[in-house]
């Protein structure tokens, strides 16, 4: 504190713990979310989730329920949150500067009430995060200003990195497959 200083009344004052109208709207209109996670031991994870604005669902001022969409099956988090039931998400909206910070306590759920209405593709998840808040709040946008995150001018080429099937293939080093294969294999997933 002594080299940074205090945070504003402001930045304080903000913090709720409880969902009102202006962060179940924002929550509504995000399809993007990354949950922070770690284990017994302290190792982290942060995961991303996604799919169409809205697939966050409100329970009430302070439950929300993430589906879990199909992915690599990694299910690091969710292995995190059974040691350790604390997790951070920053839920973002396209365009808009300001994230919604929310932190709290998890837990994997297979209720089928929780699941049903988080259909998505005609598919109802197997299983669903359920987070009770602790704390909520807007995070100012001077990350996203500083980094012109939304400003396409600023983007680099879509070529300036190397494919994901590209960096797979030469980190795995398949002796049973092609870059082509892998190519494929991407694009099909």
């Amino acid at each position: 504190r002594a080299v940074i200083c205090v945070p504003s009344p402001r930045s304080v004052l903000k913090e709720r713990r409880l969902l009102d109208e202006h962060t179940r709207a924002f929550i509504a209109r995000s399809p993007f979310l990354l949950m922070a996670t770690s284990d017994a031991n302290g190792r982290c994870d942060v995961s991303p989730k996604g799919d169409g604005p809205g697939f966050v669902q409100v329970l009430d001022d302070q439950r929300i329920v993430i589906p879990e969409r199909p992915g690599n099956k990694r299910f690091d988090g969710m292995l995190n949150i059974m040691a350790n039931p604390h997790v951070g998400l920053i839920f973002l909206v396209p365009g808009r500067q300001e994230t919604l910070r929310v932190n709290g306590k998890a837990w994997i759920t297979r209720d089928p009430q929780l699941l049903e209405p988080c259909v998505a593709h005609g598919k109802v998840p197997l299983v669903a995060i359920a987070v009770e808040i602790e704390q909520c709040f807007l995070h100012c946008p001077k990350a996203f200003v500083r980094s012109r995150l939304w400003h396409t001018d600023a983007w680099p080429a879509a070529d300036s990195l190397p494919s994901m099937a590209c960096v797979l293939f030469d980190q795995i080093k398949p002796a049973d497959a092609t870059l082509e294969d892998y190519e494929r294999s991407v694009e099909e997933g």
